[in-house]
């Protein structure tokens, strides 16, 4: 039986009716308004009805958008407990420096934008002088993501505060001397001010929910007291445009994560034009925010409203608002009051009747300048509302005009993201607007001037007060270095002394050191083991039960694998961060862990592990963002190699992540070889991250799943392991088959796994060929490398310096071959330096589904390629006969 016309599928139609008499009483009342009423009040009733009952916490689906109007209403809002008139002189000289700030820079050609800021400015003051806590209070403070390209605001505040000079403003984005600003928030350039580097959009809003949650990761797990850190991300409309700008929004809510607070300026305008040029991202953001769990204030319109909306009986303007789309709306920002008139309440007879009752200044007033986010009671309330909300983020939409208080000239227009400077004219009106004392002779000489009320100001002395009550000034970053003690030995020295018989692929010889290094008294609590979802593959199942996995409901069911020993563990107080499908949700973890010896004064040591190539050609750009922000930590990479992976295939066979990360100043590039190498490694990296002195720098470590006998470390190689190259052994060390004292030489150099494809080449060539070759262990090519640049550099100042792999290839005999399980382009990163002869064997081109044998053959890497290699080398010196390449092939079946 087909359902009647009109009924809609619903999960209720599943459940019986307990009482239809009542249910269609509730229906026949909704008919008679409608009827009597009309649809839309019938549809106000629902709408009210709905969000009462989610006010009230009743089990029923919440309204994805709600009204085009203000969340809280003016009779709503709480008392404002600042001095208006003194914070909004405190704006106007912050508005001012940072637009002159931009417009000086602009003879040198620099750049800077204008715009952004101008239409925040109150969002950040209002936070300034009332909820943004600093790093002098208890506690570690606020978390403040601020938009990338507001900076020249937050420079003009720093400038008011004292804490930047004149000449500095006037270094902007003019760094080499020493003495100047960086264009965008970027720890590195400006450590002492900048925590979090958010211009790369996207990773912003992404890395501050990650951080909100490690807040609560630290207080789980009792390592430090974050009740009071609250994290704060400013974001633009287009800049939500990014997918890792939503990626992790269900995270938040899952989470219930009421530390975090998103602002999003809502002055829809991307850097071309309009975000949503035929539709309204206000209420598109809602819905996708509110979907996803969080709390959704939106501060839209200014006080100048009230009285339409008192007005509007009918709800016809509110109609007519979400009806608007954003591009028109900006068109009304620049109109005259007439098109207004024509264009907006022409559109029915109802705001055609409301308008006639307007001033054509009230009209103007509200339609060119009275937003939410540019009146500090609005940004005030919406503030206060998202702290005091529990359970559950909060997201504030704050409506703004771009190019605020800049004049006709910029606001709202499309261009203005790319407009650099202002013109005195434009100037001397910004001031007339603003209320500035600045006098015309002070653009005598043709320059815009900056200005300051003076260091013992009313103005200057209510900022410092605020501040001070706050916890200090902010943005603020300050590092107090806690020194971690070095692990004990007795967890290295299972891998120095090898497996004996046993074989072990270095990708478990990791994950057991760091098992074992978990277990130290001192500094086990510290680690930070970091996967996305792909833990046992890499042979970490065994921290599941002793670690746990962090969850911060603890583990609410019964694992299916309970009666295991190494079953599924969540803990409220677990280590693991097991983040599931998301390379980037991993490495904002990543981040959050490396850089908490900063943001919290407690430092961690993460390490996050993944699969293949999934980490630098996946999140890159976080890896830039992890050195901007001087992250420390271990990044790992599984699974390395583009042969060893059997029959994955193309888009998993990675032998690219050492050239991309060879690209990155910060990070430190390992391919270790052998289990003992990556003890010293290890232990190293930790001395240079976490010691006395520490660096800022983070280990890039490849470790590969082809189980091998790992050997002991041979003595005295531990110089050469951390700089990048030292001999393993020589032809003599051959048990049999060793060659003829005067036999050809040559030099075979490996790294990781194909270590032993040299390995078995050396017996090769030795047993069949009477080549005498000596194996070379290159844990690191870009150490290598990094080394050997600073030797050219240092030439160039007079200094003469000879790079390690100079030296350490000094005296060696014959050609030098190459091998990797990387690109050819990996190894060739030392060819300049190496005074040999020298060439290389890699695996360039696509990956392919194959037996390890297969893939290495088609690549011609395995151990018979490499002696027609070694062979062909020494052919081209005369050493041996050029049919011993031809023979060579034949043999081998190349």
């Amino acid at each position: 039986m087909s359902d009647p016309v009109g009924k809609l599928p619903s999960e209720l139609d599943q459940l019986p009716d307990r009482d239809t008499e009542e249910t269609a009483e509730w229906a026949a009342s909704l008919d008679a308004v409608a009827k009597a009423a009309g649809t839309r009040r019938a549809e106000y009733l629902l709408r009210r009805t709905l969000q009462h009952a989610e006010a009230a916490g009743l089990a029923l689906p919440k309204l994805l958008e709600t009204d085009y109007v203000n969340t809280i209403p003016t009779a709503a809002e709480p008392e404002f407990p600042g001095d208006e008139e003194m914070e909004a002189r405190i704006t106007a000289w912050n508005r001012w420096n940072a637009a002159a700030m931009v417009t000086r820079g602009s003879k040198y050609g620099v750049g800077g934008h204008i715009a952004t800021f101008a239409s925040a400015a109150w969002l950040y003051e209002t936070g300034f002088q009332h909820f943004f806590r600093g790093k002098e209070a208890d506690g570690s403070g606020d978390q403040l993501y601020i938009q990338g390209h507001a900076s020249p605001g937050i420079y003009a505040r720093a400038f008011l505060d004292g804490r930047i000079s004149e000449q500095q403003l006037d270094n902007f984005r003019q760094e080499s001397g020493g003495n100047g600003l960086p264009s965008y928030p970027h720890p590195r350039r400006l450590p002492w001010l900048w925590e979090f580097p958010t211009v790369s959009m996207g990773l912003g809003p992404l890395s501050a929910i990650y951080q909100a949650r490690f807040n609560r990761y630290l207080q789980n797990r009792s390592i430090k007291d974050t009740a009071n850190s609250h994290v704060w991300a400013f974001l633009g409309d287009g800049e939500m445009d990014e997918p890792e700008s939503t990626a992790a929004l269900a995270l938040a809510s899952r989470e219930q994560l009421d530390n975090l607070t998103f602002v999003i300026n809502c002055n829809l305008q991307r850097l071309d034009g309009p975000v949503r040029a035929n539709f309204r991202v206000v209420q598109e953001l809602e819905a996708q925010f509110r979907g996803a769990g969080w709390n959704v204030i939106k501060s839209l319109w200014g006080s100048a409203w009230d009285e339409l909306f008192q007005l509007d009986t009918t709800g016809a303007l509110v109609r007519r608002l979400r009806e608007v789309p954003d591009a028109q709306f900006q068109t009304y920002a620049t109109r005259d009051v007439a098109y207004i008139r024509q264009h907006f309440f022409g559109a029915n007879a109802e705001l055609v009747q409301l308008a006639g009752v307007l001033s054509d200044a009230k009209i103007a007033e509200c339609f060119h300048s009275s937003r939410g986010g540019h009146e500090p009671r609005k940004v005030y309330a919406a503030y206060k509302a998202a702290l005091e909300h529990k359970g559950a983020p909060t997201v504030i939409l704050a409506q703004t005009v771009k190019g605020y208080t800049l004049g006709a000239g910029f606001e709202s227009k499309n261009a203005n993201h790319q407009m650099k400077k202002l013109t005195i004219d434009e100037f001397k009106d910004m001031r007339d607007l603003l209320g500035l004392p600045i006098p015309d002779s002070a653009f005598a000489d043709g320059q815009v001037p900056y200005g300051h009320p003076g260091a013992n100001s009313p103005e200057v002395q209510y900022l410092n007060e605020r501040r001070a009550a706050l916890g200090g000034p902010a943005p603020a970053r300050k590092v107090k270095h806690v020194a971690l003690p070095a692990p004990a030995d007795r967890s290295f020295a299972p891998l120095l002394k090898g497996s004996g018989k046993q074989e072990m692929a270095t990708t478990m010889a990791f994950v057991r050191l760091v098992k074992d290094l978990m277990r130290d008294k001192e500094t086990g609590k510290r680690w930070v083991p970091i996967v996305p979802d792909e833990a046992r593959t890499f042979g970490m199942e065994s921290l599941f039960p002793s670690a746990g996995i962090y969850s911060p409901l603890g583990q609410t069911y019964e694992p299916v694998d309970r009666d295991q020993l190494m079953y599924y563990k969540e803990a409220k107080d677990g280590q693991i961060l097991n983040e599931g499908i998301t390379e980037a949700g991993a490495m904002a973890d990543f981040i959050a862990a490396c850089t908490s010896y900063a943001t919290h004064g407690e430092p961690m040591i993460p390490f996050y592990i993944f699969y293949s190539m999934f980490g630098w050609q996946r999140t890159a750009d976080q890896m830039w963002q992890l050195a901007d922000q001087l992250g420390k930590g271990f990044i790992v990479g599984a699974t390395a190699g583009r042969t060893t992976l059997t029959g994955e295939g193309l888009q998993h066979a990675d032998g690219h992540s050492h050239l991309i990360a060879s690209t990155n100043p910060a990070s430190l590039n390992y391919d270790p070889a052998f289990a003992y190498e990556i003890a010293v490694i290890v232990k190293d990296g930790l001395r240079r991250m976490y010691g006395e002195q520490p660096e800022d720098v983070f280990y890039y470590l490849t470790v590969y799943n082809e189980p091998k006998v790992q050997p002991a470390m041979p003595e005295g190689v531990e110089e050469g392991i951390l700089k990048g190259l030292y001999r393993f052994n020589t032809a003599a060390d051959l048990a049999e088959a060793a060659p003829a004292a005067d036999a050809p030489k040559v030099q075979l150099m490996a790294s990781g796994t194909a270590i032993h494809w040299i390995l078995e080449a050396q017996r090769l060539l030795a047993a069949d060929w009477n080549v005498s070759a000596d194996v070379w262990s290159a844990t690191s090519w870009g150490e290598l490398r990094r080394d050997a640049l600073e030797c050219d550099e240092a030439l160039l100042r007079g200094e003469v310096r000879t790079p390690y792999v100079t030296r350490a290839l000094e005296g060696a005999q014959g050609p030098v071959l190459a091998v990797s399980d990387w690109m050819r382009q990996v190894p060739d990163q030392i060819s300049q330096w190496v005074e040999q002869d020298y060439t290389s064997l890699g695996t360039d081109g696509f990956g392919l589904s194959d037996t390890r044998e297969g893939a290495r053959r088609h690549f011609g890497v395995d151990a018979q390629s490499i002696v027609v290699a070694a062979l062909a080398q020494l052919a081209r010196r005369g050493e041996v006969p050029a049919s011993a390449v031809k023979e060579a092939r034949e043999r081998y079946g190349l």
